[in-house]
């Protein structure tokens, strides 16, 4: 088959290991950054145009889209599935993907397990906000962070209130989130494909460190999911839609909590920490559905 990985960066550990995968099992399969795709609308005849050249029979898509281009990749997505090509992440879910409120609006319909979480319009009622997700401490995350990036933990209730209250005074969208004490900084991903747990593995963050992303200095190991634990993963990814996924959650004592539903989860940690072959799986996926 003909596969195309959407990606800005070949040397990614994640976007060679697809390659690698993908050339293993004797396909054709080339890297092509999305930014530099053009786009052409005509009647009966999507294409795109690239470096000099139209990308005709294409059989698959595999789309690593950053955040920051989240628009672009998402129409350039959206053209191939024009063209008929099959993409291991659609062009809707991956918007849904991408909008953490509308994710967790997803998941709370669903009626999966969700952190109590509370979205305002720049509520000047900060004291009430606090209350509705049980007090302090409690986290507070920008709509557009990635990586752990703009999180907060606020440990008192002035701390809460003055984080609060600057997010607000920037017009910066934030979500407050309960904390949940018994997860002690640590978190799971599970990787998701076709519907099924691939592999797992549990992130700790490091001392002194409530963020257990690997990309903040936090470390990983694998984790046999309970049948609950992997019950809600392939829930989650159901609920937003997505063929690859990796499901972040917390492990509660009221059982396991959804964080976030990524659509462009990288392979690096997981494979290293599980020593399995996820590129490989996502590979198998296109061979059945493509």
């Amino acid at each position: 088959m003909n596969i195309k990985i959407l990606s800005r960066n070949p040397n990614l550990y994640s976007t060679q290991r697809l390659v690698e995968a993908a050339k293993k099992r004797k396909h054709e399969v080339e890297i092509i950054d999305p930014l530099k795709c053009d786009i052409v609308i005509e009647k009966r005849k999507p294409n795109i145009y690239y470096k000099g050249k139209y990308l005709e029979h294409v059989d698959a898509v595999i789309p690593r889209i950053g955040a920051s281009v989240t628009f672009y990749g998402t129409a350039v997505v959206r053209q191939f599935e024009m063209m008929n090509a099959f993409t291991t992440t659609g062009s809707e879910a991956l918007l849904r993907s991408r909008d953490k409120l509308r994710s967790l609006q997803l998941l709370s319909k669903a009626k999966i397990g969700l952190p109590k979480t509370v979205f305002t319009n720049y509520s000047r009622d900060v004291e009430g906000v606090i209350n509705q997700v049980g007090g302090t401490p409690l986290v507070i995350k920008l709509l557009e962070g990635t990586q752990g990036l703009g999180v907060v933990l606020a440990e008192t209730k002035n701390a809460a209130r003055s984080v609060i209250e600057a997010f607000n005074g920037l017009q910066a969208r934030v979500i407050v989130q309960e904390f949940i004490k018994e997860a002690k900084g640590a978190d799971i991903r599970a990787f998701v494909v076709d519907g099924h747990v691939v592999g797992a593995m549990k992130r700790q963050g490091k001392e002194g460190e409530f963020r257990s992303n690997l990309h903040r200095g936090g470390s990983a190991e694998i984790i046999e999911l309970s049948d609950e634990e992997e019950v809600a993963a392939v829930r989650a990814a159901k609920a937003m839609g997505l063929g690859v996924a990796g499901v972040d959650m917390l492990q509660s004592s009221r059982g396991p909590l959804i964080l976030e539903v990524n659509s462009s989860p990288g392979l690096e940690g997981i494979e290293k920490a599980t020593n399995k072959d996820i590129a490989k799986s996502i590979i198998r996926f296109i061979e059945k559905n493509a």
